[in-house]
């Protein structure tokens, strides 16, 4: 049987080799938003995995939307520039798409990377003033976040704009918009998160009215020809909040403004949520979602082996597999799957005579002889 995980797809103009995606993964290693040397050897590491697209980390669209001050940016020529020259280095030895995820980290920023602790950063100490849709902490005990009026409404639009502009100049081959795991976006369409009594709090409609709004904008100024996905999270796993109803009808919204693609994970916005955590946790949520919108869906969550990657992409649980801490801990996950499932990869020349003796023929386009 032939192995689908590894099967073309195209995204919009965008042809995927197979059906393998490089997650959005925060590095923390940005110096005032700009990508640093270790991005440089990151992202050149995981280009050379054999996947069909790499989504780099939650990029801030301001300042204040970083999480951490060490987070990467794409709001000022600066950020561009750098960005711009790490992926000119990547490019010279491959060809895979490189997208980015662009993202406003609302009440969750200013905090500390996760291996300090993760918790809000004191103005005192280096922090910044947060923005929300209500001045509801994410935990208690926290600093208050500023409640956004509605300047700050189009400051951020008009920044998630910009990002995209940046994005399209420094080449990058997509975008996905960060409406999942409790930042901004996700903070609007949760009602435990937003207690507005404006048109952008109360009903569902109007919850929806800002994440839509900064879709909008995106993709007018998004190179029509380029795709624009969303990770959306489909629950907050906490009673009251964001549920899978409210996700498919964003969904089937988004589908109308001519959205490519519907990320499918779940958590992130309260302390309070219960997860049950397990092998394809997430991916009934992606099920649901494709089956309810015939959109292009792509499923994560704790999808480790490569024959449980392939049996849900043919089963038609989900279009494409995200890899995130998988492809850390094994940069060649893509290459382990294809000998184990009869398929194959692109992989750089310099790297053909690591093919394991009695596996198929793994990387495509491979020939030398022995010296």
């Amino acid at each position: 049987m032939d192995a689908t995980l590894f099967s073309p797809l195209k995204l919009g103009s965008l042809e995927l080799a197979n059906r393998i995606v490089i997650s959005p993964m925060c590095q923390y290693s940005a110096i005032e938003g700009s990508a640093s040397a270790w991005h440089r050897i990151h992202i050149g590491n995981l280009s050379q995995s054999g996947a069909a697209m790499m989504l780099l980390e939650a990029t801030a669209v301001e300042p204040a939307g970083r999480i951490t001050p060490q987070c990467l940016g794409l709001y000022s020529d600066d950020n561009e520039r750098a960005l711009a020259r790490v992926l000119e280095d990547v490019r010279e030895f491959s060809d895979m798409p490189i997208g980015v995820q662009l993202n406003h980290a609302g009440r969750k920023a200013s905090s500390e990377p996760p291996w300090r602790g993760g918790t809000l950063i004191a103005a005192a100490d280096g922090g910044w003033q947060t923005f929300a849709p209500s001045p509801i902490a994410q935990r208690d005990g926290e600093a208050t976040p500023a409640g956004l009026d509605r300047a700050g409404l189009q400051r951020i639009r008009d920044a998630f704009v910009a990002s995209a502009r940046r994005a399209a100049r420094v080449g990058l081959a997509s975008i996905e918009l960060h409406f999942a795991h409790g930042y901004l976006l996700h903070q609007f369409l949760s009602p435990l998160s937003n207690q507005r009594s404006d048109e952008y709090g109360g009903s569902l409609e109007n919850r929806m009215r800002f994440p839509l709004e900064i879709f909008e904008a995106v993709r007018a100024a998004w190179p029509a020809d380029k795709p624009l996905g969303v990770r959306v999270s489909a629950t907050d796993w906490v009673e009251g909040g964001w549920e899978l109803d409210g996700t498919i009808e964003l969904a089937l919204r988004l589908k109308q403004l001519g959205c490519d693609w519907i990320d499918v994970s779940t958590g992130g916005l309260s302390p309070l949520q219960k997860i049950p955590l397990g092998p394809h946790y997430q991916i009934p949520f992606a099920k649901a979602v494709r089956e309810a919108t015939g959109m292009t869906t792509v499923g994560v969550g704790l999808v480790t082996q490569a024959a449980d990657a392939d049996k849900v992409i043919r089963s038609g649980e989900a279009d494409l597999i995200a890899l995130a801490r998988a492809v850390l801990w094994d940069p060649r996950w893509p290459w382990h799957a294809a000998a184990e499932l009869g398929a194959s990869v692109t992989a750089p020349p310099q790297y053909w005579r690591s093919e394991p003796r009695g596996v198929n023929k793994v990387f495509s386009g491979a020939s030398f002889g022995q010296r």
